[in-house]
């Protein structure tokens, strides 16, 4: 028997994907297992700024770092859609959900505890990958990074998915440099065992949240601005 779909608005799943993406990287934070290669690089300049200003946030260096992919996107496609903006607005808001969730986490009870960490790291990343694949569902620019991959894959005519794999190997190396750069050489700050756990489950994850959204929730546009977001 087919599950009857519920109707859900593609402008909700934009907000809500935000938000779980917020809260799932603060948990794995806290986690302190390393983050995914492709937010390495952010926190790890984030701990090191904050050091010497402490109003520096995980959150600013997202959007920040962010904008200079923007630039970087611009100069190696040498054109400039006005939509590309709207990618980093929607860093911005994904940088003041993450300082927010973050703000949360500190909340909680700070333990080393073995067991409370895996915890928080299996949420963080299951969590996170129910953002990516809400994300998947709406209309609206997507992060920078997501961004990136998508325009230049497409320009080039090159796979989507090899790409993104080297995007995310590069993304590796970066974070390894500005590790040892940081904080000394043979330091690993952000990069541990969850960074490749997270290479490993990202995928999957997102692909097996999308099929269970797919097969429970119709995705329907709420308001017509769907056309300022499509096409060139």
């Amino acid at each position: 028997m087919q599950t009857k779909k519920r109707g859900f608005s593609s402008e909700a799943a934009y907000v809500l994907g935000i938000l779980t993406m917020a809260l799932g990287t603060a948990m794995m934070a806290s986690a302190d297992f390393g983050m995914s290669m492709v937010v390495a690089p952010a926190y790890l300049t984030y701990l090191k700024l904050s050091q010497t200003l402490p109003f520096f946030t995980f959150g600013m260096a997202e959007y920040l770092l962010q904008a200079l992919l923007l630039v970087a996107l611009g100069c190696v496609l040498r054109r400039f859609r006005l939509s590309y903006l709207f990618s980093f607005v929607t860093a911005v808001l994904y940088g003041l959900a993450l300082d927010g969730a973050m703000l949360l986490m500190s909340l909680f009870p700070q333990t080393r505890e073995i067991w409370v960490r895996c915890v928080y790291y299996a949420l963080g990343i299951y969590i996170t990958t129910g953002g990516v694949a809400f994300l998947f569902h709406t209309y609206f620019m997507p992060e920078a990074y997501e961004l990136f991959v998508k325009e230049i894959s497409r320009h080039y005519g090159l796979d989507l998915y090899r790409f993104k794999r080297y995007y995310d190997y590069t993304s590796m190396a970066v974070s390894v440099a500005l590790s040892f750069a940081f904080f000394g050489l043979g330091q690993f700050r952000g990069i541990h065992v969850g960074t490749l756990v997270s290479a490993l489950l990202n995928g999957p994850l997102i692909a097996l949240h999308s099929r269970i959204l797919d097969g429970h929730l119709d995705f329907r546009d709420r308001l017509k601005l769907r056309r300022f977001f499509e096409g060139d």
